[in-house]
């Protein structure tokens, strides 16, 4: 009987763990919320940094490249998983 209730227990506890779908999509729609927001304060940055570079005709590091171009390949895989996720989603019936 002890065996039995071990197993019940410990099943009731790996569904407890287990991400459901609605769970794992609210989860997703506020990392979106919080990336868009950093995002937005990110690119206005960006933009007077440019034009600060633009009007001082200011030299910079590889480094800027370097790490321009990482964050640029990372956007692009985000891009691409999120519009995996809106395929899913729309593929629900």
């Amino acid at each position: 009987m002890a065996r039995v209730l071990n197993v019940t227990t410990a099943m009731r506890e790996k569904r407890q763990h287990v991400p459901t779908v609605e769970k794992s999509v609210e989860s997703l729609s506020a990392a979106v919320g919080r990336a868009s927001e950093d995002l937005r304060a990110v690119r206005s940055a960006l933009d007077t940094a440019r034009a600060d570079i633009t009007s001082r005709n200011t030299s910079m590091t590889r480094d800027v490249v370097k790490d321009a171009e990482s964050a640029i390949d990372e956007l692009r895989r985000a891009d691409e998983g999120l519009r995996e996720v809106l395929k899913d989603l729309a593929e629900r019936d």
